[in-house]
């Protein structure tokens, strides 16, 4: 099986965080959400994995290398993709088009899910999909009376389902896929400026194609700085759960107490301080005299007498002072 990751957005709305990194490659409990996210489609599938696409903008040299070290430690062949301009996601996916032939997935890189991952055998296509409160806000499937998705409804005002597309799709032949997408493309079949992925799956269904929905049992978003948060707590509960010891044997614990679960990465110091629950402290980082709980923060960053509780700090950092709750990207200075 193949697997394709669109992730070429500006990742807006996890600004400070992505205006230096790509919001994929913010971690969470320590690592990176595209690395977790075919991390966790890996281990799920009942196919192994052959090929990692990864459909990306601008990144640069280093980040492409660290996407492709990421599909060589799945023992997957790595490649990259450019998406030039903010066409849609039918257009990021086409990117990646030579992928597109045989069992194929396509995971969008700005969520995490925990799934029953067993493929239906009658099935051509899976969309994987979560029971929500708020339709209106999402794009939803509708079905029919034997199960089979035959509609996509994109942010719904009246009720037409609560089931929720999370954006991991299945395709037992790609070349279904492909098909469509240059046919969008092909037609400048338009909404909204861009090419639009669930046009792409209608046509799928209206030309009998059998796509089933996916059970979900965690939907886990990191689309901005207060889910990332929550998802960094949710992680570290399942990482505390299947007995994975987040503390790496190099960092340093002095005087501290650590409320698990936690991550401690490589190099950390600790003095004088109570982490925990639910905090991540990044490669290199250093936390004195301080207070933090449910707090994400990244790597070679300095925090000194602070009370922190839901925040999220970036790399390279100095945080001297008191505060509750904080978004802090990269390089950033603030001391009292």
């Amino acid at each position: 099986m193949k697997i394709i990751v669109p992730m070429a957005g500006r990742g807006s709305r996890l600004r400070p965080h992505t205006l230096t990194v790509p919001k994929p490659l913010v971690p969470v409990a320590g690592k990176p959400i595209v690395h977790r996210l075919v991390e966790d489609i890996a281990a799920m599938s009942p196919e192994k994995v052959t090929d990692i696409a990864f459909v990306i903008g601008d990144f640069g040299k280093a980040v492409e290398e660290e996407l492709l070290a990421v599909a060589a430690s799945l023992g997957a062949q790595g490649s990259i993709h450019h998406q030039e301009e903010p066409l849609g996601t039918a257009h990021a996916v086409m990117c990646a088009k030579e992928l597109l032939d045989g069992p194929v997935t396509v995971a969008f890189a700005d969520t995490l899910f925990k799934a029953d991952f067993e493929l239906n055998k009658d099935a051509d296509a899976i969309f994987w999909v979560k029971q929500i409160d708020n339709p209106s806000a999402f794009g939803v499937i509708k079905m029919n009376e034997a199960g089979e998705i035959i509609d996509f409804v994109e942010k719904p005002q009246t009720f037409v389902s609560d089931l929720a597309m999370i954006g991991i799709y299945y395709f037992k032949e790609g070349k279904d896929l492909r098909t469509e997408l240059e046919y969008l493309i092909d037609n400048d079949v338009i909404k909204g400026g861009e090419y639009q992925l669930p046009d792409a799956l209608k046509r799928m269904t209206e030309k009998g194609n059998k796509c089933f929905p996916g059970e979900v049992s965690e939907w886990m978003d990191c689309g901005n700085k207060k889910v990332t948060v929550e998802t960094n707590q949710r992680v570290l509960i399942h990482d505390a759960e299947k007995g994975i010891n987040n503390v790496h044997a190099s960092a340093v614990i002095e005087n501290s107490i650590i409320n698990q679960p936690c991550f401690i990465g490589e190099g950390a110091v600790i003095k004088n301080s109570v982490v925990g629950p639910h905090v991540s402290v990044g490669k290199n980082t250093t936390v004195e005299d301080s207070i933090l709980k449910n707090t994400n923060i990244q790597a070679d960053t300095r925090i000194n007498k602070a009370i922190l509780e839901n925040a999220m700090i970036g790399n390279k950092v100095l945080f001297e002072g008191r505060a509750k709750d904080l978004s802090i990207g990269d390089f950033c200075e603030i001391t009292e």
